[in-house]
């Protein structure tokens, strides 16, 4: 028998029993849908969670000065390392895995608008500092190599920062007090989502170049220093190039992380990106036990299908179709019940997804437009295939004991059943 004849068949045994198949359908779409939304819910609160961490940057590692744990150079543990200006032009030099290296200086200044003086965190970062950490300007501009070179007296503001001094008018091309000088704002930054931070959130600070910072308050010691290896696997790699070469310049050992404690941000979004591939294994098992129970009930349906047909099994052995043509009939018809019941199913779970409102995550928290950031179910297509190699492997498991049944039945007795 060919396989259209046989697709022929398992479709004219389904319409006979009309009213049972589509009862039996119902579980299976049920179980498809429960699939489809629990799959669409982990991916989205996975991408929420590890895009709302990677809002401190791209591929971020951050350096601060610290106090040695281990001897050497002939001093002895617990000398206090301070970075100076100069290192950040030492790494830049000597580490060919450092992309983009930036110092930066966190302190607290108070800007004058009015006659209102507002306390703000404030960062003094140099050039590369915007492209590692995501600052996208809404307005305005962002700071050009001429203001570090310059010593320009120029500042940018993150958006929940220029309310704070500002209120709601655009403060681009406004003047401020600031250390006692006049400063111009050049720029407001987008907002973003940001669930990991250093000095608090890039919304709520103010940004200066770190050479006018320094000329104006004879800043000596950065407070970190924050570079971008040139590839996130080399993450590690970067890490050490960068401390051995702080460790000859202040006289440290190269292995005592102590004296220069660090934040890799890429082995933290790895670690995220586990959980949400994690999250989405145990919701889509979850779904699967769901999916399961209707495949039972296909199970069911085909044991009984193979007992209503016993004598049919019989003359067909009896004209000398082979065991795994019988079996082959029963798995084929288990299956076209099932994926009739997908196609059903995967219809159904996109229009539900598409009616489910987004639920709030960390659009509320950060006040952001058009739900970014917060849980929205989609159908994608890795939603979909996850789906769609569950959905068939029910049907497999589903119709393979009915169909080895029928294959094992003996012609003579399977003839002189009643």
């Amino acid at each position: 028998m060919e396989f259209k004849d046989i697709i022929f068949q398992s479709w004219d045994s389904l319409v006979r029993n009309r009213l049972r198949s589509i009862l039996t359908m119902l579980g299976i779409v049920w179980g498809l849908v429960t699939v489809v939304l629990l799959l669409g819910y982990g991916q989205s609160v996975g991408n929420s969670v590890v895009g709302a961490f990677m809002g401190i940057g791209n591929n971020v590692l951050i350096m601060w000065s610290g106090q040695t744990s281990m001897q050497a150079g002939g001093q002895r543990a617990g000398k206090r390392v301070l970075f100076f200006y100069e290192d950040a032009e030492a790494i830049r030099k000597e580490v060919p895995l450092v992309k983009n290296v930036s110092l930066e200086h966190n302190n607290i200044y108070g800007f004058k608008s009015g006659a209102r003086v507002i306390s703000i965190s404030s960062k003094a970062v140099q050039y590369p500092y915007g492209e590692m950490r995501k600052l996208k300007v809404a307005e305005g501009r962002y700071f050009e190599e001429a203001d570090f070179l310059e010593q320009r007296r120029v500042v940018i503001f993150g958006p929940n920062a220029a309310k704070k001094v500002f209120g709601n008018r655009s403060p681009v091309g406004e003047y401020v007090g600031v250390l006692g000088q006049q400063f111009l704002v050049i720029g407001v930054l987008e907002l973003k989502i940001q669930d990991a931070s250093n000095n608090g959130p890039d919304n709520e600070n103010a940004f200066f170049p770190f050479e006018t910072i320094r000329a104006i308050t004879n800043v000596k010691y950065p407070s970190m220093i924050v570079f971008q290896p040139v590839s996130p696997e080399l993450d590690g790699e970067a890490m050490e190039a960068v401390r051995a070469v702080l460790a000859r310049r202040h006289n440290f050992h190269p292995k005592d992380d102590k004296a220069t404690p660090t934040w890799n941000t890429v082995e933290n979004t790895r670690e995220l990106m586990k959980f949400s591939v994690a999250l989405q294994a145990v919701l889509g098992f979850i779904g699967a036990l769901t999916l399961g129970v209707g495949g039972v009930g296909v199970m069911n349906i085909m044991l009984v299908s193979v007992t209503e047909r016993t004598r049919e099994v019989g003359l067909r052995k009896a004209l000398g179709a082979r065991p795994r043509d019988i079996a082959f009939q029963f798995l084929t018809e288990s299956l076209v019940l099932t994926f009739l019941a997908g196609a059903v199913g995967m219809i159904a779970s996109v229009a539900i997804a598409n009616m489910i409102p987004p639920m709030p995550l960390y659009g509320d928290r950060f006040n952001t437009a058009n739900n970014e950031g917060d849980i929205i179910l989609k159908t994608s297509t890795g939603v979909m295939i996850s789906a769609f190699l569950i959905l068939t492997s029910v049907g497999i498991f589903s119709g393979m004991w009915p169909a080895l049944k029928a294959a094992k039945m003996d012609p003579v007795d399977a003839l002189r059943h009643e």
